[in-house]
């Protein structure tokens, strides 16, 4: 077993980019349900990962910001307070399964950082759920 057979690919994940404005965020994790969102530079390399939390956060420490002028703010202005780590498509799964501890996803990345996509905990879990023999 493999990192790979974990994969949500790209393709299927809901992401935002660095050039997205704070209201984009709020619009994407919306539609798709999330708690948390990455976040991709134009060249489509893992810069980080966004919540509500940090949302709220902003909305909370930032005078005047309201649901109105959440279009001014861009996502890169926000401050992260959560650390989600990547993880790198050829390490072991021991690593990841580290980070799966602590992570609803692990972000997924090639040698460059380029995103490949996630690995949910729940298919983590899933899976070892299925296959655990007394």
């Amino acid at each position: 077993m493999d990192i790979e057979s974990f994969l949500y690919p790209k393709h299927e994940v809901a992401y935002i980019t660095t050039s997205s404005t704070m209201k984009e965020a709020l619009e994407t994790l919306e539609a798709c349900h999330f708690t948390a969102i990455p976040v991709l530079d134009d060249n489509g390399v893992y810069f980080g990962t966004l919540s509500e939390g940090d949302l709220l956060w902003k909305m909370k420490s930032t005078p005047g910001l309201s649901f109105n002028t959440m279009h001014e703010i861009p996502v890169i202005s926000i401050q992260k307070r959560m650390k989600v780590e990547c993880v790198a498509i050829g390490a072991d799964l021991d690593e990841m399964l580290t980070l799966a501890a602590d992570q609803n996803f692990v972000p997924v990345v090639d040698d460059d950082r380029v995103f490949l996509g996630i690995i949910r905990r729940k298919d983590i879990i899933e899976y070892y759920t299925r296959n655990i023999t007394d």
